[in-house]
């Protein structure tokens, strides 16, 4: 069999991180016009996106590991409880940020999570915390600053429910990247999130039925914008995350990685024409800053996060 090679590894990776970023966009494309329900996206990007990652499952050598997750007890609460307050809490906690807000500032503020886990270690002393570790904080702090106020103390930059729900993503995320820990170290992680996905989307199913929904309003555009959302930026994004780790080091994807939150300013500014002023750009760099050093972070340290955990799935 011949060797994945890094080329392919470059595009792959850098494939999967713009569709992240891009799908986010899009989904907000989906809110404001064609006020499309959250709940329902969520629900069914989950339904669908996690059954196609276990048909990809099914069609690698180690299939048998679908069903074999669910063997073990432990392992299948661990599972439960992953799905229910990491993938789910994550998922909608995401997508209700960018309708009340929009996508570029969504993705940055979930992209504290590597952050809030440093100041978690900070305050459990689990961890021994370097001056990079605190520069990385205080950077992100500056940056979070600038991008919710765009340098003015007196007033927001961003709807209060934006942040509200853009911060619990954060945290949300910072929750499952520590929790999905063992599972990954078991299991292969299109297992864990393929299954993940369903039980989340089948979770919330109960609460806000996928077929209980007015889809009369929405035009042949807005049904490719539906599919790119749960294919493209759900499903391909994270496929093509995982495959180009045949090739690449977890450095090198994580740093490539970080183009997600960039494809999400930009496409916002640009294709959507939301306002961003010059702070906000300038706590974007921050951010972004942050995400490219703690990647550059020794594979020694333990504040790190590895790819597997770092993208289980946004």
């Amino acid at each position: 069999m011949t060797r994945p090679t890094k080329k392919r590894g470059f595009f792959l990776v850098i494939t999967g991180a713009t569709l992240w970023g891009v799908g986010g966009t899009v989904a907000q494309k989906l809110f404001q016009a064609y006020e499309l329900d959250v709940n329902w996206l969520v629900t069914t990007r989950l339904l669908i996106a996690g059954f196609l990652l276990l048909v990809v499952q099914a069609l690698k050598t180690n299939r048998s590991q679908i069903f074999y997750v669910w063997k073990d007890k432990q392992s299948a609460f661990q599972l439960v409880i992953f799905a229910l307050l990491g993938m789910l809490a994550v998922q909608y906690t995401y997508m209700a940020s960018i309708n009340h807000g929009n996508a570029a500032v969504a993705t940055l503020l979930q992209y504290l999570a590597p952050t809030m886990i440093i100041i978690y270690f900070m305050l459990s002393k689990q961890a021994i915390v370097t001056i990079q570790d605190l520069f990385s904080v205080i950077l992100a702090l500056i940056g979070c600053f600038f991008l919710l106020t765009n340098g003015s103390i007196s007033q927001l930059s961003v709807p209060v429910p934006a942040i509200f729900w853009g911060v619990l993503s954060g945290l949300s995320l910072a929750f499952y990247t520590l929790y999905a820990v063992p599972l990954l170290k078991r299991y292969d992680t299109l297992v864990i999130v393929g299954w993940a996905m369903i039980l989340g989307g089948f979770a919330l199913s109960f609460i806000n039925p996928p077929w209980k929904v007015s889809l009369g309003n929405l035009t042949v555009e807005a049904y490719l914008y539906l599919l790119f959302v749960i294919i493209f930026g759900t499903m391909f994004a994270f496929w093509f995350y995982i495959e180009s780790l045949q090739s690449l080091s977890p450095k090198e994807t994580s740093l490539l990685g970080s183009i997600e939150p960039l494809a999400a300013v930009l496409t916002t500014v640009y294709w959507l024409h939301e306002p961003f002023g010059i702070f906000q750009w300038i706590g974007t760099a921050c951010i972004i800053f942050v995400i490219l050093l703690l990647a550059l972070k020794n594979k020694s340290a333990n504040v790190s996060i590895s790819p597997d955990q770092h993208k289980i799935l946004e």
